[in-house]
């Protein structure tokens, strides 16, 4: 069947956009753009603009409506032609993958039309805080970090889904949010210690390993906590955990506005993405005029001349950027037909293997270094989230004879980057 065949292809291109974005932007954060020639390290100054990241997510999402527009098109010459009648969510499970995202649930549901669809301002606007405190967070932190820190995400989500939409977790699922904080808080005290080039061979016995694992972490964490490095990556993990908390409001609007209105989800990015690059530039343009334009904030995150100075003079910048567009507007695409085409538990497999090939891509690059504490906070990210999703059972024979729990979200949630 052709249609299952395509769906290794989108996980395949879903998995490759989204490696793309995390690296893109962390290889921007990496150009040089002033002092360049400097011979201490210290003095040069890299690509620090983090509202003109955000702002190019925004343009890759506006480019879905490319997509939308084409699909209207062949859509309309085929109806006249063929006699062939629009595609409707009657058939959706007999539907190619590739179209899922074009098609609205309309089951009780009301149309979003005409000024209803302001409502998605509401979405964009918590997507603009939270990517631009990722893209902030992204600057102190390792690429790998950066992407193990976000599975914080499903933490607030949780959260979240049983204050505002009357969800019900089960104690196995909030033991798996602790598990969760755990391994984030671990991903982030492996980022802050600094590697030691002269540790000593790992003994044999795990006793040991343990024992002298603590004591390391513990001399580290004191020699370490007041330099400005580590205090950076403390500050980067906490900028990118407080802005899932932004993602996961994200997530709950949008599931609210799914449930009530009938929406095609690439629509649904396409006008999140036109309403995100709006109020973004509105606020850029404020806060040059205000803090940017000032001396103090020269060369700031707001100084919008000194950002659009970077972004046209040096090509590896703007080369990246026009990538980062192009693999975002990929990414929801191939997201949402994966999606919409596969259960909750491949979700988050897919999700762990963005951030292994992050994490690989990375050290390859030589862009951080290996880290075993790392590991630990990553499989308890791992863990608490298959736990979460009905994955992996739980050790508690207590908890192994459970009801199965309804998904958070009932609709898919559409993440952006």
């Amino acid at each position: 069947m052709a249609p299952r065949i395509m769906i290794p292809v989108l996980v395949t291109m879903m998995l490759l956009t989204g490696v793309c974005n995390t690296l893109l932007t962390k290889y921007q954060d990496l150009q040089c753009v002033r002092n360049c020639d400097a011979t201490d390290p210290k003095q040069r100054h890299t690509f620090e603009q983090p509202v003109v990241q955000t702002a190019q997510m925004f343009i890759g999402e506006m480019g879905c409506w490319l997509v939308v527009a084409g699909f209207a098109i062949v859509n309309r010459f085929t109806s006249r032609s063929r006699g062939y009648s629009p595609i409707t969510s009657e058939g959706l499970r007999e539907q190619n993958p590739i179209l899922k995202p074009l098609v609205a649930k309309e089951e009780e549901r009301v149309p979003m039309r005409g000024s209803k669809v302001l409502l998605l301002a509401l979405p964009a606007c918590c997507d603009i805080t939270a990517t631009t405190l990722m893209n902030v967070g992204l600057l102190y932190v390792a690429a790998s970090i950066y992407q193990m820190t976000r599975g914080a995400l499903v933490l607030f989500v949780g959260v979240f889904s049983v204050i505002f939409l009357r969800r019900r977790l089960f104690a196995y699922q909030w033991s798996a949010l602790v598990i969760v904080v755990l391994g984030v808080g671990i991903v982030g005290l492996a980022g802050a210690i600094a590697p030691n080039p002269q540790a000593k061979p790992e003994p044999r016995s795990m006793v040991e390993t343990a024992v002298l694992l603590a004591r390391a972490a513990t001399d580290q964490v004191k020699a370490t906590a007041q330099t400005p490095e580590a205090l950076q990556t403390i500050i980067g993990v906490l900028m990118i955990a407080g802005a899932q908390i932004f993602t996961a409001t994200q997530f709950v609007l949008e599931e609210w506005l799914l449930e009530k209105y009938a929406i095609e989800p690439l629509k649904v990015v396409g006008w999140e993405g036109l309403f995100g690059f709006i109020v973004t530039m509105l606020g850029f343009a404020l806060l040059h005029w205000t803090i940017g334009s000032t001396e103090h904030g020269r060369y700031g995150y707001f100084d919008a001349v000194e950002a659009w100075r970077q972004v046209t003079h040096y090509k590896a910048i703007a080369v990246s950027s026009v990538l980062i567009m192009i693999s975002i507007g990929g990414f929801n695409f191939f997201g949402l037909s994966v999606t919409r085409s596969i259960s909750a538990t491949s979700r988050s497999t897919i999700d762990t293997c963005r951030t292994l090939f992050i994490w690989i891509v990375s050290l390859a690059l030589h862009w951080e270094t290996f880290k075993w504490l790392q590991i630990v906070g990553f499989v308890l990210l791992v863990y608490g989230t298959f736990l979460f999703n009905d994955i992996v059972g739980h050790p508690f024979r207590s908890c192994a004879k459970r009801q199965r729990a309804a998904p958070l979200l009932a609709e898919t949630p559409i993440e952006h980057m």
